[in-house]
């Protein structure tokens, strides 16, 4: 069995995290426990739902961890557009983010798509 560390989702999920994470940095600093808390938890719970339902064995618990990864790429993603309505960051960031986000979302509807499969076959 290959570790979660290796699937392109899973690298791909921890970058968004890192660019969260910098991200925030522009964020004012009445943020910080509000909207910068909810960014952190939701882009970190992404990258951790990937990690804990590659780890399980059965597809269904797979699949279920990487519909909740993907509920969180999704707040994540709502969370940065208030942010861009806001002025905390810019349009082009909100771009950038949200092509990263997309492009994630279609990796972890992928790996889903391939663990159902993978149960329907067995």
């Amino acid at each position: 069995m290959s570790s979660f560390r290796e699937l392109n989702v899973y690298i791909e999920a921890r970058n968004l995290v890192v660019r969260v994470y910098a991200l925030l940095k522009k964020f004012p600093e009445e943020e910080r426990f509000a909207m910068c808390s909810q960014l952190r938890r939701s882009s970190v719970s992404v990258t951790s739902n990937i990690a804990e339902g590659i780890s399980r064995t059965s597809s269904k618990d797979q699949v279920h961890f990487l519909n909740i990864a993907f509920g969180s790429l999704m707040e994540t993603d709502c969370q940065f557009e208030i942010a861009r309505d806001l002025n905390y960051i810019s349009n082009s960031e909100y771009d950038l983010m949200y092509e990263k986000i997309h492009t994630l979302a279609k990796l972890i509807t992928g790996l889903k798509n391939r663990r159902l499969s993978h149960n329907e076959a067995h």
